[in-house]
């Protein structure tokens, strides 16, 4: 993150609450801002500072918010309002309270799904583009291949971690290391990550365990059985897909989205979960690109 880039952060009413939101950078001549969407459910917007590089570099706004009840738009437990719905029509309130009349758009993993929710739903106007980073579609699908890349964890560890979810006994060292192994291998394979993706993966949140539960691999929470695979047709906004080779979100998962969302194209690198981390310079690169082609 560069000390130079402008900074302007505030914050936006959204339910007797508020919404956080930062602006970093400015746009040059012709190039409209980029909204970013942050995943978890239940995560903040830290983790994906590594964008802050495309307003370095290329010049383009990035904005960023911290969604209801995350980071520094947190709120009391509120299980009568958190869900999809919630969030999906958020994007619209920060959208109309910042003048993003016309805007490209990011989502992270939930972020991601969020935002094919959003683009389904609500076929927003002035939305050029999108990037979809490491997102599936389907809830189900996700579990299923979370499941076979146990298989490839070492001996017993497969068992350790569909047993603590079978038992919610997920305070065990056993279960430590075989989570551990699995996100090494999966979500960020980085041995001494950045603070701002520190700041991010330190701890479990209400939301995060409301939405989605004590783990990565099989869903608990409300967003148990989320799917939207079917609806993927109705996307009409030119969409990149993005994601990593050994990916929580598995080459299957994405392939899902580039073969239903028509105007779709698939950027894959080498990297996991947190490519955009991992390979921060490409990345950006790739996601600049695509995003001049549709200004």
């Amino acid at each position: 993150m560069s000390q130079s880039l402008s900074m302007v952060e505030g914050t936006i009413p959204f339910k007797g609450y508020a919404t956080w939101y930062l602006r970093v950078g400015h746009n040059t001549a012709g190039k409209l801002p980029l909204l970013v969407l942050h995943g978890g459910p239940g995560a903040k917007h830290n983790y994906l500072r590594s964008l802050d590089g495309i307003a370095e570099r290329y010049h383009r706004e990035v904005i960023y918010y911290d969604q209801l009840g995350c980071g520094n738009s947190a709120t009391p437990f509120l299980p009568e309002l958190w869900g999809t719905d919630l969030w999906e029509e958020e994007i619209d309130v920060v959208r109309e309270a910042l003048g993003l009349e016309r805007l490209h758009i990011l989502g992270q993993s939930w972020g991601g799904m969020l935002l094919m929710q959003y683009a389904i739903n609500r076929q927003p106007i002035g939305v050029k583009s999108m990037v979809v980073a490491s997102s599936p579609a389907s809830i189900p699908l996700w579990e299923s291949e979370a499941l076979r890349l146990m298989d490839w964890l070492p001996k017993g560890m497969k068992k350790t971690l569909v047993d603590a979810i079978a038992t919610g006994n997920f305070d065990t060292p056993e279960y430590a290391a075989a989570a551990a192994e699995y996100n090494k291998r999966h979500v960020l394979s980085m041995d001494d990550p950045p603070e701002y993706v520190v700041q991010t993966t330190q701890d479990k949140t209400d939301v995060y365990r409301y939405m989605q539960g004590e783990d990565e691999f099989m869903v608990t929470g409300k967003l148990k059985g989320w799917d939207i695979s079917n609806d993927l047709w109705k996307i009409s906004i030119p969409t990149l897909l993005t994601s990593g080779v050994m990916d929580e979100a598995t080459p299957l998962i994405v392939k899902q989205c580039l073969d239903r969302i028509p105007h779709s194209e698939w950027k894959l690198f080498i990297g996991t979960h947190m490519v955009h981390v991992e390979r921060k310079e490409a990345y950006n690169r790739a996601v600049e690109a695509f995003l001049e082609q549709h200004e």
